[in-house]
């Protein structure tokens, strides 16, 4: 009789339902990454881009509104980044768990931005208010947002918050003894002078030391122009800039028609998770960080 009634209980347990994860909702992969450090198999991640999108201009797709609908919380940049699409996937998806409140993250939020600007005018190019919102190139910054993110995962499921403080501890371990290993091999570049694409570096650089000195953009969000990219010759030769930078989703001719007229490397590097080297040679041809950093002897791969 106990054997049965054993049995039956152990039946009826194994017929509950197992709890429901958490769903996620990221907007850029590199927090899609973040929350797999920081969660594991504890939630359940849709990532709304790839490193090969620009993440300024995304359709609001039905696919990616039914992912909304689902979400309980979500997890952006913000600072505008994503002003053209993310509050229309909101409102289409009706779910207004995440339009505000601990279910709406902003990483961009967590930490201090660069470049505000002092004035506020569209004739300036695409300017953003709250600062410039590519804080994902500083690693600094990333274990700042990885912390809060942390918390807040812990704040939205806290049957889970044990594990999301050990895997905090165990990726801030890791990140830190990374960010190390980073700056001594970036070393060499310390001083160097670049031209970049899209004014959409700024973090990288302000950590590593580099200094801008061009843009192929005229203004920020406005396309190269002939004319515009006639100018830079001089200011690419005379820099002297160590290399022409666009990022994976760029339109990788103005920097090959720079790199040409001036000899100075045009170099296409990962802009976020997803954006390994050999996509990028395939589709723009162009050299990456490691031929880079052979070529001018700064370590190995």
């Amino acid at each position: 009789m106990k054997k049965q009634i054993a049995s039956v209980l152990l039946l009826a347990l194994t017929a509950l339902p197992a709890a429901a994860k958490l769903n996620v909702f990221a907007c850029e992969p590199e927090w899609a990454s973040l929350l797999t450090e920081l969660a594991g198999d504890a939630i359940e991640i849709n990532v709304a881009t790839s490193a090969l999108q620009d993440v300024h201009q995304i359709e609001a797709k039905p696919s990616l509104i039914a992912k909304m609908r689902r979400a309980d919380l979500i997890v952006c940049t913000g600072a505008d980044l994503e002003v053209g699409w993310l509050p229309q996937l909101i409102r289409q998806s009706g779910n207004n768990k995440v339009a505000g409140g601990p279910a709406n993250f902003m990483a961009s939020s967590q930490v201090t931005t660069l470049d505000k600007p002092s004035l506020l005018d569209r004739a300036a190019g695409d300017v953003h208010p709250q600062g410039n919102p590519h804080i994902q190139l500083d690693p600094h910054r990333v274990l700042q947002v990885a912390t809060a993110l942390s918390a807040r995962l812990a704040t939205i499921d806290a049957t889970n918050a044990t594990i999301f403080k050990q895997r905090l501890t165990d990726f801030s371990s890791r990140w830190q003894a990374a960010i190390t290993r980073w700056e001594t091999k970036a070393a060499p570049l310390r001083g160097k002078k670049i031209v970049v694409h899209h004014v959409s570096w700024v973090y990288l650089l302000n950590w590593l030391g580099i200094e801008q000195i061009g843009a192929l953009e005229p203004k920020p969000g406005v396309p190269p122009t002939s004319a515009h990219l006639s100018g830079l010759i001089e200011t690419t030769k005379s820099g002297p800039a160590f290399a022409i930078i666009s990022a994976a989703y760029q339109d990788g001719k103005p920097a090959r028609w720079l790199a040409e007229r001036t000899g100075v490397p045009a170099v296409v590097l990962p802009y976020t998770v997803g954006g390994n080297a050999q996509h990028m040679r395939r589709l723009f041809g162009a050299p990456n960080a490691n031929t880079l950093r052979r070529n001018h002897g700064l370590g190995p791969q």
